[in-house]
């Protein structure tokens, strides 16, 4: 099923890529790649996520974790390492939840994680007190990001937002699905989504570009707001580079989402991003200005940051903010009601990594006076260490939230007791 996708909508984002860029385009030497053809998005120049890398910055690679995941052992060792505010504690909820990303929870209680990488969606159940974990779906391409409505389980793969009805009842054949959307890029590289929902069963969904840096096609660095009844989208944001998180928020209804910057620049720049979605159509700066205030040395081709959507947060460099939300239990202390909770998934571009943390985000809705500090740290030792990469958060009937680490291949619980 193609969306509807108006053609205005595509128009207005071809205005912002090309405007003032005719004669200083010309002038530069942009890396670009030719993204008329099929080739360009079914394999992705080999270099995507490089494009002008800085001298001090060759080198650097994402790590690979542990291929099965951490052991009983060292997860029992690791959450005694965890910092956490008085009064909070950490347990492993599961584990061999491999390559564990987006969680979302069943009518029944059912938690179902998607995966990086390897094509698995999870269902953890509960049985007499004991957590079980099944594959119920292999296969898939980069199913990272998942929604529970209505009874259906909705996965998206890359490509792909299919709907698996009545899920609970069928964990050991849920079949092939139902495609309900379809108008994506093929490719993998900065193509695993995340799926939000408003109140009217839409999801919000993000197209990250298959490079580090470069001028977008006018399908990519965007938001888009999917009907997953019609297959109808609308475009929301413009000039997002890589968002893999994003909430509405309970008090506003207006969507919020985490940004990851561009690489390549400097161990200290530029910042990764909280961002909030105040009117459709916002263009949020890439390629041409991060973090709000700084012109990208060969993207800017003349545009200034004032022309683009400040971030309401600038988190820090090389952070990684995946999953995030919106905190609306009752079990923690009053005062974190509608805060933002975000999972930092932590640097690879860096030599002393960052992130690898939760952090709390205390924000009205109009977005203003934002602050931030550590909720959760201790997964990262020494410069590069990484003893697990926490990337998505869900709240549990109860008040206490679950965090899910593809690193560690582990499902955390963290509750509040005065």
């Amino acid at each position: 099923m193609k969306s509807a996708f108006n053609r205005s909508v595509f128009a207005l984002a071809a205005i912002f890529a090309v405007a003032g860029a005719s004669t200083v385009y010309a002038q530069q030497k942009l890396h670009s790649y030719q993204s008329g053809t099929k080739e360009f998005w079914t394999h992705p120049p080999d270099d995507w996520f490089l494009g002008d890398e800085t001298e001090a910055q060759k080198g650097l690679a994402p790590p690979s974790g542990p291929p099965t995941g951490a052991s009983e052992a060292e997860l029992a060792a690791l959450i005694k390492k965890i910092k956490l505010p008085p009064g909070f504690q950490i347990e492993v909820y599961a584990q061999g939840v491999l390559a564990a990303r987006q969680m979302a929870w069943g009518d029944k209680g059912t938690l179902f994680v998607g995966s990086f990488g390897l094509g698995n969606v999870y269902a953890i159940t509960d049985n007499g007190g004991k957590k079980e974990v099944k594959t119920i779906l292999k296969g898939l391409n980069m199913p990272t990001g998942l929604a529970f409505r209505n009874g259906a389980l909705y996965v998206i793969a890359v490509d792909k937002l299919i709907k698996y009805d009545n899920a609970e009842a069928n964990l050991d054949k849920l079949g092939e699905g139902k495609v309900v959307y379809d108008d994506m890029p093929s490719y993998a590289a900065h193509g695993w989504k995340y799926l939000a929902a408003d109140k009217d069963g839409s999801f919000y969904i993000p197209f990250g570009p298959p490079f580090n840096v470069g001028i977008p096609p006018t399908s990519v660095s965007q938001i888009r707001r999917v009907d997953p009844q019609t297959g109808n989208a609308e475009l929301v944001a413009l000039g997002v580079r890589n968002s893999v998180g994003g909430d509405v928020d309970p008090r506003s209804g207006k969507y919020w989402f985490t940004e990851n910057a561009r690489d390549w620049i400097s161990d200290d720049l530029p910042s990764d991003k909280l961002n909030m979605i105040s009117k459709m159509g916002e263009h949020f700066g890439y390629p041409y200005c991060h973090q709000g205030d700084l012109p990208d040395a060969k993207f800017a081709m003349g545009h200034k940051c004032s022309e683009f959507t400040p971030p309401v947060l600038n988190l820090g460099a090389h952070v990684a903010p995946l999953g995030m939300k919106f905190y609306t239990g009752d079990q923690f202390p009053a005062e974190y009601k509608n805060n933002i909770l975000i999972t930092e998934h932590g640097s690879w571009n860096r030599h002393k990594y960052q992130g690898g943390r939760i952090v709390r985000v205390i924000v009205g809705p109009d977005g203003k006076n934002p602050k931030q500090e550590v909720f959760a740290s201790g997964w990262i030792e020494g410069d590069q260490g990484y003893l697990g990469r926490p990337d998505d958060i869900i709240l549990a009937k109860d008040g206490s939230i679950l965090v899910a680490d593809d690193w560690a291949g582990a499902i955390y619980r963290i509750s509040y007791k005065k």
